[in-house]
Parts: structure tokens; sequence; C-alpha cells
């Protein structure tokens, strides 16, 4: 879709929005949460497209607010201005039958100062046939499964107190495995705005050059403590499972974090980790669902120290402090990670002897309240000695603190770093986001 197709499509939400609320009454405050796409979706196996197709959806969430009480909706659309016109007034007038009855809600908060706002950006894709064309002849003779998905992803928000902003951006995911037979796999990523050939071929053949060793007979590891390299796509794992309730405030007044020992300042990390949610590098809107704009760049942990917490309206109320734009589950959107000075291609050489981790699977908390996380190896794992890729590692569980990790026992980071999309699809496309460099670690707890 052209950028001028974006453009109607924020004209057509803003048309909506604008005859919707002028059918309101006294007292009664309206916000308007569009959500859409237009989706190109191919799945391949051994290397051959064996499903392919294109997703066009859009969504409104209407809530109706009047004093503390409000009641919400959610509204699929069809595309035709009448026939939405008319759904969302019959939903609007069932809320106003609901609203008379509905509790109050002590911690409602939305945004009553108009912040308006545009961020349309114009497509650099390619077309969906051309880009399989370049997927399929850079994987020639490998047994490449994966699923490729692009478009345009649309939000916008409106409320009758006058606030409007619209959000388009087109991207594209590549997430893939090549497999060698049976469980053995080296799993790979492609993202970004525009797609780059000769990048993603190079990635390819560094892959093909290591299927051979992936090959040959695993190497068993004794539990114990390994000096190990973290790509960024293994670290992605481990920021996932903070992402879940280290970064957000409602969890740290209630001791859920995984982070609270940061936050009462008894532990930090190393003081070369900067982590920031930097909404204006990443691929989400700059607003939420009650209207309120995100900072462009908000610090999280400044030199292994906490800085700051996503604030949802919602605690906002709660604690009576300022929201700072994050969503109702306060975890991030666009994690932005520092790079440190270490050399992508100095890697193996500082690694020395120890495990250079692709990718970390299945983790979750084993200590919450310390900081502690557990999980598997997976995904060509590679033992390394003085230097040199000698075998692959048998799947391993590892339990370590992030306080050791990214603590203590942290040795570098990368100086380049990863921008790795979030590739869930559950009901949408995701618009999460991480930018991380690839961490090498002393003394990791390796358990069984």
């Amino acid at each position: 879709m052209s950028t001028d197709n974006n453009m109607s499509t924020s004209i057509r939400f803003y048309a909506l929005a604008d005859r919707l609320t002028q059918g309101l009454k006294p007292r009664e405050v309206l916000t308007l949460f569009y959500s859409a796409e237009e989706s190109d979706f191919v799945r391949f196996n051994k290397a051959k497209v064996r499903q392919a197709g294109h997703v066009a959806q859009a969504s409104v969430d209407i809530n109706l607010i009047s004093g503390k009480r409000r009641v919400t909706s959610s509204v699929p659309l069809s595309g035709d201005n009448e026939v939405d016109w008319e759904m969302l007034v019959r939903h609007l007038e069932e809320e106003r039958q609901r609203l008379a009855i509905a509790p109050e809600d002590p911690y409602l908060l939305y945004s009553t100062t108009p912040a308006s706002s545009e961020a349309i950006t114009k497509s650099g894709l390619l077309p969906a046939n051309a880009m399989v064309d370049h997927i399929l002849s850079a994987v020639q003779g490998l047994d490449f499964v994966g699923i490729f998905a692009q478009g345009h992803l649309h939000r916008g928000f409106a409320n009758s107190l006058g606030q409007r902003n619209f959000f388009s951006t087109a991207n594209y995911n590549i997430d893939f495995c090549l497999y060698t037979g049976t469980d053995k796999a080296i799993k790979l990523g492609d993202a970004g705005f525009v797609f780059n050939k000769d990048t993603f071929k190079e990635k390819i053949e560094q892959a093909r050059e290591a299927l051979p060793i992936l090959k040959q007979t695993p190497k068993a590891l004794a539990p114990g403590k390994y000096r190990i390299y973290l790509t960024p796509t293994a670290l992605h794992e481990v920021f996932s499972l903070l992402g879940w309730n280290a970064f957000g405030l409602k969890a740290q007044k209630t001791k859920q974090s995984a982070l609270d020992r940061m936050v009462d300042g008894s532990s930090r990390l190393s003081e070369a980790v900067h982590l920031a949610e930097h909404t204006g590098a990443g691929f989400a809107p700059n607003f939420q669902e009650e209207g309120f704009v995100k900072p462009q760049r908000l610090e999280l942990i400044c030199a292994g120290k906490m800085a700051s917490a996503l604030v949802s309206p919602r605690t906002a109320g709660e604690y009576d402090v300022p929201a700072n734009g994050a969503s109702e589950n306060e975890s991030p959107e666009s994690l932005d990670m520092a790079g440190g000075d270490l050399p992508t291609s100095a890697v193996l050489k500082e690694l020395g002897t120890g495990l250079y981790v692709n990718n970390l699977w299945y983790l979750n908390f084993s200590d919450r309240p310390n900081g502690r996380m557990t999980g598997m190896t997976r995904f060509a794992t590679w033992w390394v000695e003085h230097g040199q890729i000698v075998a692959p590692v048998s799947v391993m569980r590892f339990d370590e603190s992030i306080y050791s990790m990214l603590g203590d026992k942290l040795m570098a980071l990368t100086s380049e770093r990863e921008t790795l999309i979030d590739a869930s699809t559950y009901g949408e496309r995701s618009t999460a986001s991480m930018c991380l460099p690839g961490a090498l670690i002393d003394a990791f707890s390796l358990t069984l």
C-alpha cells in the first residue's frame, strides 16, 4: 500500500471518530483505538513455498466514559464506511446502557490534554513475490524452514476532546531455521524496513558453512560453570522473559519484579549495561490505548542502575505518579540496549574456550525475587577451543541470575547490535522489537 493509501486510512479513521463524537451526551467522553494491518504471509519447508496468504483486517476499541465509569467494546471493521458507522453507533448505544450500571473505577486515567501526532512512513518494501524469489535463491540446496511476513501496520487514537493520533509503518520479518536432520538446526532471522538481499545471502552462507559442524557427534558437557557467548538472539530470550514484569512500576511497587534488588538498590548490573525504551527507533506507535504519548526515549537502566520504570495510566492513577506512555501490561515495546567495544569478528578469539550460544529456549524464573532464570540451549550451540568452533554441544539446561550474567560476570558486549522484531502473530502482527548486542559472559552455570 502506498503512502497515499496510508493517509486515506488515517482520514477514514478520523472521519468515523468525528461522526461518532458528534452524538455524545453531556459529560460523556469517547476514546477510540484503531488497529489494522495488510500483511503477506509465506510459509516455507525444505526451501519450497508451502503456504501463502494475505491478511487485511481492522478493528477499533470503543471506550465510553462518564466520571469514573468506563465500558469498552472491540468492533471489527469491514472497510465500508457506512456499514462500519452503523455498527459503531449500535455498539455505542449498547455501551451507554451498560455505562449506567457500571461500577466506578477509582484508578481510571486517560489523556485529557490533546497531544495529536501523525507518523506515516513511506514503504520501502519489495513486492512479496520478489521477496520470495530472493529468499529461495539464497537457500537453494538447504532444508530451509520458516515464515516470512511483511506489510503495513496501522494504529490510531482519537477522543472526543479533540486528540487525533495515527501511526503507519511497513516492515518485514523472516524467522527461519536451516536443518541438517532430526532436531539439529541453526535458527536465524532477518527483519527491518528495507530488505538487503546481499546481507541476507551473506547470513545464509555463513550458516551454510556451519552446517557440516552441526552434523558431527555432539560434545557432552558436565554440569559446571563455563565461559559463554550469547548472540543478540539468545539475549533476546532473556529480555523477553524480563519484559513480562521486571520494568513495570506496578510490579516494582508490589515486589513482583524480577529486578526488585535493583529497585531497592541492594544489587546492580555491570556499568556497561544501558537499557532504554527507545520508541523513536522502534517499530511501535508513539502513543498508547488511553491516548498518552510516549517519550522518544525513556532510560530504564543507566550504567547498571535502575533509572526509571514503565508506568501505565492505571498504575499512575493508583500510585499518584505521572504516566509515561506505557501500555497496560507495562512491558517494553522498543527495547534498546547499548553496545560495547567488542567487535563481533573478535568474539571467538575473546571467548577462547567455551560455548557459543546461538539461542536459548523455554525460559522461566527459578527464583524471581533474586532475578534467577532457567532455560535450555538450543539451535546450534557450539563448543569452542582456542577461538575455533570444534563441535556442536548437546542440549544443556542453565540456571543463572541476571545479576551474574549481566553483572559481575559480564566480560564484554559487542559493538555491533541486531534489530529483532517480535515474530508473534497472535490475532495480529506484533509491533514490538529489540535492538541488542551480543554478550560475552564468564562462569555461566549449566546445571544438567
